[in-house]
């Protein structure tokens, strides 16, 4: 006689061990034997209809607290003004809020707002608030597309609409239809309903309504429901009220999870310094808790002050030394300090966790030149050009072996590495800045202020261009167009000495004139 396992206990076993589909169908199936009602129904009916609703959350699930881009909308039409001109080191969106204690930007690059190039592609790192609408189109927002994000609210759209594919025959719960005053009395249905709303439809509007009624329901002493209020109104851009429900909710409960959620929105709101102390008052809670340690070595980073991030992430790593972050950012850190050798040891250990991608093989045989080990160097590019997933990253590649080629001075192998970079990617402007100062090598002088201006005009926050064009128009007599050029290199880099002695030699001439 076959035993067979009681569907409900498989559909319960398979959730634990993530097979969604599966425990979805057979819930399914329950669900058509045992049809759920609002008013009246079985047990078995109510936790099919709680379990399968849990499945299907799952399945679109997105932590909330590390994705989280600015679009376009989000930028440029915001019109929660705050300070125009804010005091050094208390904000994320000016740039040349240096504290010290890094490399400058002749031997760290820099993205447009003056910011240092993290180790470790994170949302908003690659760039933050552009100036203007034309350069917020221009900057590639995420870590596997060049294009800029439109808007935060378009992915929650798209998001909802591939949760659609997990039911082909239509919405498992309607929600016009819904009831949401009854399922707020119900403890045991409404978390689930609130995080199938909120992650699965992405219908706002309805997991608010829901999230208040349980609130007053559960007369404002529950920590959970405010934390939802909180997120539904931090996704509406309503700021203050997202911070009122945060900080409610940690005077009741103090979770790692409400930390991180309010130090979000203080970020958001251009408040570093608050969400420091934020995450400081939380170690004081939980001792020695990586995701806020690292926190608080990311706004470090992001505020240019690289020593103290780098100690942040030291401390990181002695709680968890397996934190891919932490080891990206600190081998980068030392590579661009002059310690390719100690780089090399992070970006190897890195290889020993079974990391194994384009990036790392790249920053390797960086590490290998540098530190004078020319054996690895080309084999570990020869890695990196196999495993590279996009032709941003094989003009990376092409341009960093073009590096390489003019360190051992390979002047004809530099150029075509150059000539490759750009054929991937067309708006590489170091490979433009770089081709230019070759051609002038080569006493090609038009070819060379045309690569210039080209470099100009993609990459404004870079100095180089601007301070190489403004060499070479002073070469051929054009003394105005090499003072204005040098202006944007000293705006873009005001403690480049090079710049400061060219405009100085410029203002002499045209005092004499």
């Amino acid at each position: 006689m076959e035993v067979t396992m009681d569907p409900m206990f498989l559909a319960w076993s398979y959730f634990r061990r993530r097979k969604l589909q599966q425990c979805s169908e057979i819930c399914t199936k329950i669900l058509q034997e045992n049809p759920y009602d609002q008013d009246s129904s079985l047990p078995i009916s109510e936790a099919a209809w709680s379990m399968k609703t849990r499945a299907l959350t799952e399945m679109v699930y997105i932590d909330e607290i590390e994705v989280d881009q600015e679009g376009i909308a989000e930028m440029m039409l915001d019109e929660s003004s705050i300070a125009q001109v804010a005091r050094p080191g208390t904000s994320l969106r000016l740039p040349g809020t240096s504290q010290g204690g890094g490399p400058t930007q002749a031997v760290r690059p820099m993205t447009q707002t003056g910011r240092p190039i993290t180790g470790f592609v994170r949302p908003s790192t690659q760039s933050g608030r552009p100036g203007t609408m034309e350069q917020a189109i221009k900057t590639p927002r995420t870590a596997s597309t060049a294009r800029p994000v439109t808007s935060a609210s378009g992915r929650y759209i798209r998001l909802g609409t591939a949760s659609m594919l997990t039911n082909p025959e239509g919405p498992f719960i309607n929600l016009s239809r819904i009831n949401l005053a009854k399922y707020s009395q119900k403890p045991n249905l409404s978390r689930t309903l609130f995080e199938y709303i909120f992650h699965h439809e992405n219908d706002v509007k309805n997991a608010l309504d829901l999230a208040a009624q349980a609130t007053e329901h559960a007369q404002f002493k529950d920590w959970w429901w405010k934390v939802q209020l909180g997120k539904c109104y931090y996704r509406l851009g309503l700021y203050r009220e997202a911070e009122k429900q945060f900080r409610s909710a940690l005077n009741q409960q103090e979770v790692v999870d409400t930390f991180l959620y309010l130090a979000k929105v203080y970020q958001r709101l251009d408040q570093p310094i608050t969400a420091l102390n934020l995450f400081k008052q939380g170690l004081d809670h939980f001792p020695g808790e990586v995701t806020l340690l690292t926190g608080i070595a990311r706004i470090h980073e992001e505020m240019n002050n690289i020593s103290s991030a780098t100690e942040y992430y030291k401390d990181v790593l002695k709680q968890d030394n397996t934190h891919v972050e932490a080891i990206a950012c600190i081998g980068s850190n030392h590579f661009y300090t002059d310690q390719p050798e100690i780089a090399l040891r992070f970006y190897r250990r890195l290889l020993q966790m079974g990391v194994y991608n384009c990036q790392l093989y790249n920053n390797l045989g960086l590490c290998c030149f540098y530190a004078q080990q020319y054996d690895m160097t080309l084999s570990s590019f020869e890695r990196a050009l196999a495993l590279v997933a996009n032709d941003e990253e094989q003009a990376d590649v092409w341009y960093n072996i073009g590096h390489v080629a003019v360190g051992i001075g390979d002047l004809t192998l530099a150029y075509q590495c150059f000539k490759l970079a750009l054929a991937f990617n067309n708006d590489h402007a170091e490979a433009y800045n770089n081709l230019a100062v070759l051609e002038l090598r080569k006493g090609r002088i038009e070819q060379s202020k045309a690569f210039l201006q080209t470099a100009e005009s993609l990459a404004p926050h870079m100095y180089e261009p601007h301070y190489n064009l403004s060499i070479l128009t002073e070469k051929i007599g054009d003394l105005q167009g090499s003072y204005t050029a040098a202006q944007k290199s000293e705006d873009s880099f005001p403690e480049h000495v090079d710049t400061q002695q060219l405009l100085r030699q410029l203002r002499q001439h045209f005092a004499t004139l």
